[in-house]
C-alpha cells in the first residue's frame, strides 16, 4: 500500500472499527502479535533460541506480550521486563495470558542478555508523545551491545512516528533497528527524518484494517510511473518546449545540465537563454539544445509571447542581479508552467514584489537552506526540538509552504516531500532498496529541476511533474550507481525509461497518447 499515515489516523481508524463492531481490540493486539513473529520468521528462517522483551504500558507494550507468548509457545526461551504495569484493558488481558518470567525493566543486567538472540521492542511505538529517557532507550542500547538482534513493533521507540525526529533525553542508541514491523500500514515516521535511516528491515503485516475508511489527508508514497511517460506520434511541437535561463560566461553549467535533462525526459525542444557574452560558452558544449540570447527582461517578454513555448526552469546558474530578476518577474507574469530552482529561490526569498506573482502553474524544488529562506518560520518550528505531543514534521512544513506561496512545493532529501497548494503530499522515499547516497554531489539537483521542467513542457501537471521527477531521478542514480556525477544522470535516464516501458507492454498496457488530467 501506498498510504502514509500519522500516528493520529491509525488510531482513529482502529477505534471506527472497533466501535462499529467490526474487530475487537484484542483481535488486532493478536493479529500484530502474530504479524511480529511471522516477520522475524521471514527475516530470519530458522532462528531461536532466547528473546528478551521489553513491554511498555500502553497497547504497544500488549503487543510485546502477544509476541512473548507466541514466540514462547514455538520453542523461545521468552522474558519480559516491562517498564510499568500495563495501563490500556487490552494490555492488561494480554499481559495476564502471559504465563513466562516478568520482570522490572529498572532490574535488567548485562547478564539477562547474555546470549539473546532477539530484543523485541515493545515498549512505545506509534504512541511516543515525549521524550523518553535513559531508562527506556539503554537497555535497548545494552541489547544492542550483546549482540541481540533489535525488532521495533510499529516503530523503534524514541522516534516520532509523525516525524521521525529522534526524541530522547541524554543520548540515544547507536544505529537502526535490526527489524521494524508496522500495522496495515506505514507511518510518517518511517521515512521521514531519522526514522527511515533507523528502521532497519521494514515490513508492514495485515491486521485486517485494509477496508476500513480512511481520514482526510492522508500522505501517499510516490510509485514508478507508467505508460504515460512514453511519448506519442507527432512532431516536435508535439512535445512542448522547453526554455532554461543561464546566467553569465562562466555559469552556465547547472543550466546546461537541466536542459539536457529536459531533453532526455522527453521535452521535444529544448532552448537555452542566456546573456550573449556567454552564447560562445554555450554554443561550444551542446548540440541538440538550441540557444538564444537574453540580454534584459524585455528580450524574455517577446519569447515568452511565442504561444510554442510550454515551460521555463530558472535557477540553475542563473544568477542574482537586479536584471535576473527582472527576467524572474517576466516569467511569472508569464503565467506559464516553471520549475524555480536554486537562484529563482533566493530571489524570490529577497523580494517580496516578485515573489507576489507566483502562481499554481509552478513547482518550487528547494533543499533545506532554500527553504529556510523561503518560510524561516516553518523551517525554524521544524527544527526546534518538540514539546508533548507530535513533532512539526517535513510534510507539516512542506504542506504549510505550498499552501502559503499557492504553487507546488518539492523540499529534497532522502524523504522528498511534494504538496500541492490544496494540501494533497506526497512522500518519495529513497530508502532500502531505493537508496541512492550518490546523490549527493554538486549538479544533481540541476538535473532535477532540468527533469521535471521537461515533464511540464510536455504537458504534466506540476505536481505530476514533480513526482514523477523525484522517481526517475532517484532510479537514474541507482542505475548509475557508485561513482555518479551529476552529468551521468541524464545519460542514465533511457535505460530507466525503457526498463519501464517494457514492464508496461509485459503486462499488457498501452502507452497513453496524453499525460493525465
Amino acid at each position: 500500500m501506498t498510504e502514509l499515515l500519522t500516528s493520529a489516523q491509525m488510531r482513529a481508524i482502529e477505534t471506527a472499527a472497533i466501535s462499529a463492531g467490526r474487530v475487537t481490540g484484542l483481535a488486532l493486539m493478536e493479529r500484530a502479535g502474530q504479524g511480529v513473529v511471522d516477520a522475524i520468521q521471514t527475516t530470519w528462517p530458522g532462528l531461536c533460541g532466547r528473546a528478551v522483551v521489553f513491554c511498555g504500558p500502553g497497547n504497544n507494550g500488549g503487543d510485546g506480550y502477544v509476541i512473548a507468548r507466541l514466540l514462547q509457545a514455538q520453542g523461545w526461551q521468552v522474558a519480559i521486563f516491562a517498564l510499568a504495569p500495563p495501563a490500556t484493558p487490552d494490555a492488561i488481558a494480554m499481559a495476564a495470558a502471559w504465563e513466562g518470567p516478568s520482570r522490572p525493566l529498572a532490574d535488567l543486567a548485562a547478564a539477562d542478555l547474555q546470549g539473546a538472540a532477539l530484543c523485541i521492542d515493545a515498549l512505545f511505538g506509534t504512541g511516543l508523545q515525549r521524550p523518553i529517557g535513559p531508562e527506556v532507550w539503554q537497555p535497548l542500547a545494552l541489547a544492542r551491545r550483546a549482540g541481540a538482534r533489535i525488532v521495533a513493533v510499529d516503530i523503534l521507540s524514541g522516534l516520532c512516528a509523525d516525524s521521525g525526529q529522534v526524541r530522547s533525553l541524554g543520548g540515544y542508541l547507536d544505529g537502526p533497528a535490526d527489524l521494524t514491523v508496522s500495522f496495515e500500514w506505514a507511518k510518517l515516521g518511517h521515512v521521514l527524518a531519522e526514522g527511515g535511516q533507523r528502521r532497519g528491515a521494514f515490513r508492514v503485516v495485515p491486521i485486517g484494517l485494509s477496508e476500513e475508511p480512511h481520514p482526510d489527508g492522508v500522505v501517499r508514497l510516490v510509485t514508478a510511473p507508467g505508460a504515460e511517460l512514453d511519448k506519442a506520434q507527432g512532431h516536435k511541437f508535439s512535445h512542448g518546449h522547453l526554455l532554461v535561463l543561464s546566467g553569465g560566461p562562466g555559469k552556465g553549467g547547472a543550466a546546461r545540465l537541466a536542459a539536457r535533462a529536459g531533453l532526455r525526459i522527453g521535452a521535444g525542444l529544448v532552448t537555452l537563454g542566456c546573456p550573449p557574452a556567454a552564447m560562445a560558452e554555450n554554443a561550444t558544449r551542446m548540440d541538440a539544445v538550441m540557444l538564444t540570447p537574453l540580454a534584459h527582461a524585455g528580450d524574455m517578454v517577446s519569447l515568452l509571447a511565442d504561444a510554442r513555448l510550454t515551460a521555463l526552469c530558472l535557477g540553475p546558474g542563473f544568477g542574482l542581479g537586479a536584471g535576473q530578476a527582472a527576467k524572474l518577474a517576466a516569467t511569472l507574469r508569464a503565467r506559464k508552467p516553471a520549475v524555480l530552482d536554486a537562484d529563482a529561490l533566493t530571489l524570490l526569498s529577497r523580494d517580496p514584489e516578485v515573489r507576489a506573482l507566483l502562481h499554481d502553474q509552478l513547482v518550487l524544488t528547494p533543499h533545506g537552506g532554500e527553504f529556510a529562506r523561503l518560510v524561516p518560520d516553518l523551517a525554524a518550528q521544524m527544527a526546534n526540538p518538540p514539546g508533548r505531543g507530535p513533532a512539526f514534521s517535513k510534510v507539516d512544513a512542506v504542506r504549510a509552504a505550498a499552501a502559503r506561496l499557492g504553487v507546488v512545493v518539492l523540499l529534497k532529501g532522502p524523504d522528498t516531500v511534494i504538496a500541492t497548494p490544496g494540501g494533497q503530499v506526497q512522500v518519495h522515499a529513497a530508502l532500502g532498496d531505493r537508496a541512492a547516497p550518490w546523490l549527493a554531489t554538486a549538479g544533481a539537483g540541476d538535473v532535477l529541476a532540468g527533469i521535471i521542467a521537461g515533464l511540464l513542457a510536455r504537458g504534466f501537471r506540476p505536481d505530476r511533474a514533480a513526482a514523477m521527477g523525484a522517481w526517475l531521478h532517484v532510479s537514474a542514480a541507482r542505475n548509475f550507481g557508485p561513482g555518479l556525477i551529476a552529468e551521468d544522470l541524464t545519460e542514465a535516464l533511457p535505460a530507466v525509461l525503457r526498463g519501464l516501458f517494457q514492464a508496461e507492454a509485459g503486462a499488457g498496457v498501452s502507452a497513453s497518447s496524453n499525460p493525465p488530467a
